[in-house]
Formats: structure tokens, sequence, C-alpha cells
């Protein structure tokens, strides 16, 4: 184990005492906010504390081992102790190493995947609409539910711009990092001469905020405006003004919904991917700052960010961020994504551990 893991390790069973102390206070149970507090970091500490205590009890099993490897008559217990011992310790080592790296509190939230038309007009709409089809597959692999929030219909197909909502565990965790500009290299059904046309599309995929951060939007900063709904609806349609468009005045985000015949729930659901998008752009702004003095390998989620390529007649699928190709394209646009999004978690939780050993080196 690393010198820096065991330093951070080490720390746990303290804090683990220090917790047990706090919660035994009689003031500290008088303040429910503070006690709900300490008890859910004394279960994470506690977790913790316990694995690196099996940790340490299979380190010094192995050292007992290897001296009985001495003794011809106990070798060959000792021999298969080791052998037990080292096939239990690396997987360990990795659980504790996952558990010390920063959580992120919005990856198991819901998401809103928004999915823009960019270069490429008619073209780019297309793609749009078979990035909608590959994550709503993606979701459905995932056991999630999928919803369209709002949609403005390219002239001949796809989408100019679709908002969906996904709803299942851990959404935004696999979803983050969908968050960029995705370019197409293929030959649209247009194009009589058999050329090769780029478009590209960008997507963002925002956390749903919970109840209380949506609600912490002033009401004298928005413009409520109602319109008729447009497109696929069925009879309603453009009978009552039913769609909603919200529009943020101080930073001019906006938010619109006209999935519902209702007034009302769409209201909601325009004001919930509202706050969705202020909070990005919060966040985005911070995550510019940090990439200022050091730069992510998985980048900012900037939409300027070209973050992936679909090249259809080689059949190739290629994430720029982490130099990873895939000939599986047909496979990954009907929603099998799991090898590119596992590879991009993987080079985020190497991106935080080197993190965590910079942050140790500078603090000494």
């Amino acid at each position: 184990m690393k010198p820096f893991l065991r330093q951070q390790l080490e720390r746990y069973p303290v804090r683990l005492q220090e917790l047990d102390f706090f919660l035994q206070q009689p003031d500290v149970a008088q303040d429910m906010e503070r006690y709900r507090a300490l008890t859910r970091e004394h279960a994470e500490v506690s977790e913790v504390a316990g694995l690196f205590e099996r940790f340490r009890q299979l380190e010094s099993g192995l050292a007992q081992a290897r001296e009985m490897l001495e003794d011809p008559e106990m070798a060959d217990m000792a021999r298969d102790e080791i052998a037990a011992i080292e096939a239990e310790m690396p997987a360990l080592e990795d659980e504790l190493q996952r558990m010390l790296l920063p959580k992120d509190p919005d990856d198991v939230r819901n998401a809103f995947l928004e999915i823009r038309a960019g270069t490429g007009g008619d073209e780019s709409a297309l793609f749009a609409g078979d990035l909608l089809r590959m994550y709503v597959r993606y979701a459905e692999r995932q056991g999630w539910r999928t919803e369209i929030v709002s949609e403005s219909p390219g002239e001949v197909g796809g989408y100019k711009e679709v908002v969906i909502r996904a709803v299942g565990d851990g959404v935004y965790g696999k979803l983050k990092f969908e968050s960029g500009g995705h370019r197409v290299q293929r030959v649209p059904a247009t194009e009589t001469q058999g050329r090769i046309h780029t478009s590209a599309c960008t997507v963002a995929a925002l956390p749903e905020p919970d109840e209380a951060q949506a609600v912490q939007i002033n009401p004298a900063d928005l413009r409520i405006d109602t319109y008729r709904a447009s497109g696929a609806g069925g009879q309603h349609v453009n009978k009552t003004d039913s769609a909603v468009r919200i529009t943020h005045i101080p930073t001019g985000i906006v938010a619109e919904c006209q999935d519902d015949r209702s007034q009302h729930r769409n209201k909601a659901k325009a004001m919930q991917v509202l706050a969705a998008r202020i909070k990005e752009k919060e966040r985005s702004e911070r995550a510019a700052k940090e990439a200022a003095t050091r730069k992510g390998l998985i980048g900012s989620g900037d939409r300027s960010d070209r973050i992936r390529t679909y090249n259809f007649p080689q059949g190739r699928l290629t994430d720029h961020r982490i130099n990873l190709t895939l000939y599986k394209l047909q496979f990954a646009m009907e929603g099998d994504l799991d090898e590119v999004i596992e590879a991009l978690l993987l080079a985020r939780k190497a991106e935080q551990l080197e993190e965590l050993e910079f942050s140790q080196g500078a603090g000494r």
C-alpha cells in the first residue's frame, strides 16, 4: 500500500473515537441537524476503519505465515495461508482506495440530458435524434425510466434541441461525463456523391436538484410565458396555452416544457430544468477556475470540448479524453455504452488518486 494512502487511513480510527465521544454528549442529541450529520459521518468512518482494521489483520497474518515457512512441518500450511491472504488483499486495498476518493453528492441523483444540434444543419439534427435514441436505449439497459421534457424537432427529422429526464439509481454518476461536443462522420442519406460529411451536437448532463434547492430561486427573478404546444400531441395541441417557458432574468437562462397537457405540471418540470441549468452554470464556472490551475483528464464538461467522434464508415467510436477507440459503433448506437462509461469512471478514479497523492505531497 502506498504510504500516502496509509497515512490517510490511519486517521480513520482516531476520527471514529472522536465521533463516538461527540455522539455521547447531551448537547449533540438536542441538536438534531448536528446529530444527523455526525451519525452519517460515523457510519462512513466506521466502514472505512473496519475495512482498514481487516487489512492490518491480513498484513499481520501474512508476516506470521512467512515466518512459519522456516518451519518444515508448517511450510505447506504457511504457503496455503500466504496464497489466501495475497488473493484477498488487492481487492481490499482497491476498495479502501475507492472509499478514500471524494464523493460527488450529485452522483446518486436523477439527471436531465440536453442534446442540441450544432454545425451540420439537417444532418446534425438527425444525429441529435440518433444520440437521443442511444441514451434512451442505454437507460433501458440500466433499468432507468426516461421522459422527454422539451423538444424542438428538426426540419427533416431528429431534433434541433431535446431535453430528457432520466430517473433511476445513480443516473448522474453514470452520465456526467457525456457533457461536451459529439462529432459524427458519415454519408448523409441526402448525399448523392457518397461523400462523408462531418457534423456535431452538444450534450449536457445536469443533475436534478432536490426541491429545497429548486425553491431557492427568487420568484421576482423569473419571467414566465405560456404558449400553445406544437408538434405531435393529439387533439389538445394548439387549443390551450399549456406550454411553459421560464426565463431567469439575472442569468438569461431559459427552460421550457410542453410535454404535458397540464400547464401546472409543465411549469413544475420547467422549474426543475431551470434550477438544474442554474446549478450547472455555477458548477462549470467553478470547474473553469480549477482547470485554470490544473487541467483534468476528463475535462470540465464544457460544451465546447470535443469529447467523442462517431465514425460510421469505419464503425469506430473514439473518446478523445482517454484515447479510447472501439470498433463497435453499431452496438454503442443501440445503447451498449458500458465499456465507454466504465473506462471514463476508471480514468476519473485514477485522476482522483493522483490528486489525493499530490495534495498529500503538497501538504508535507
